[in-house]
C-alpha cells in the first residue's frame, strides 16, 4: 500500500471485506463518524478514513523500528489467531495468539520469570541435560510443565522487557491487554470494528476485524512498515 492516499488502496481494502462493520445495535458511539451507510443489517465503514488511519499507523510502526523498540502482537480470537502469530513471526516480533495472561504488562517481572523458565526447559531438553539429570517420571512432569508454559507464553520467549507498543486485533475482545497497555502508557495500534471504543487506541484502524483477508492485509502492511523502518534505522 502506498504511502499516500489512492483509490486503488481503498479498492484493496474493499476486496477483503474490510468495509463490513457490525449491525447498528452493536455500534459504539465513538464509531459513528467512520460509518457511511448500511447494507442489509450491517453498517458500512468509510474505507477512505481506514486507509488514512493505516498510513498513520504504518508511520508509527516504522518509527518504533527506527528507535529499536518492540511492539507486541495480540489477537486470540479463533478466526484470526493464526494470522496474528504468522504476522509476528514474519517480522521477528513477539505475540500473544491465545488468551491474554493477566499481568503480562502490569506484572511483567513475574511473567518474565515464567518466560525464562520455559526458555530454560527448552534449552535443557535440546542439549540433553534433562535426560541426564532426571528420572523418567520427573521427565514426564517437566514435559507437562513445558507444555503448559508454551501454551500461554510461547510467543513471549524473545521478549526481554515490557513491550513498547501493542498491535491488537479487536480491542473489545482483548480489553484486558488494552487496559494494561493504557494504564502503563504503552501506545496501542488496533484493528477495530464498529463495536469497539475508538479511544482505547492511540492508532485506531477502523475495519472489519473478523475478516481474515482484511486482517491479513492490514497486518502485512504494518509489518512491512516495521521492516522498512529497520532498514533505514
Amino acid at each position: 500500500m502506498a504511502s499516500g492516499t489512492g483509490s486503488s488502496d481503498v479498492a484493496r481494502l474493499f476486496e477483503t471485506g474490510a468495509h463490513f462493520a457490525q449491525v447498528k445495535s452493536r455500534r459504539h458511539p465513538s464509531m459513528k463518524p467512520f460509518l457511511i451507510g448500511t447494507k442489509g443489517r450491517q453498517e458500512i465503514i468509510d474505507l477512505a478514513q481506514t486507509e488514512s488511519q493505516l498510513i498513520v499507523a504504518k508511520t508509527a510502526m516504522a518509527t518504533l523500528a527506527k528507535e529499536g523498540k518492540t511492539p507486541l502482537y495480540v489477537g486470540g480470537k479463533t478466526e484470526i489467531a493464526s494470522l496474528v502469530k504468522a504476522a509476528a513471526l514474519q517480522v521477528g516480533l513477539p505475540f500473544v495468539a491465545s488468551r491474554w495472561l493477566g499481568g503480562t504488562i502490569s506484572n511483567w517481572v513475574e511473567i518474565k520469570k515464567r518466560v525464562d523458565r520455559l526458555a530454560q526447559l527448552r534449552e535443557e531438553r535440546s542439549s540433553g541435560a534433562l535426560a541426564k539429570q532426571h528420572t523418567k517420571l520427573e521427565l514426564v512432569r517437566l514435559e507437562r510443565e513445558e507444555g503448559r508454559l508454551a501454551e500461554r507464553l510461547d510467543g513471549l520467549v524473545e521478549l526481554a522487557k515490557r513491550p513498547d507498543a501493542l498491535v491488537v486485533v479487536d480491542p473489545r475482545r482483548e480489553r484486558h491487554a488494552v487496559k494494561e497497555a493504557n494504564d502503563a502508557g504503552i501506545p496501542v495500534i488496533a484493528i477495530m470494528s464498529s463495536d469497539c471504543d475508538l479511544s482505547v487506541a492511540a492508532y485506531p484502524i477502523v475495519a472489519n476485524d473478523a475478516s481474515r483477508e482484511a486482517v491479513k492485509l492490514i497486518l502485512t502492511e504494518l509489518g512491512g512498515a516495521f521492516e522498512e523502518g529497520r532498514r533505514v534505522g
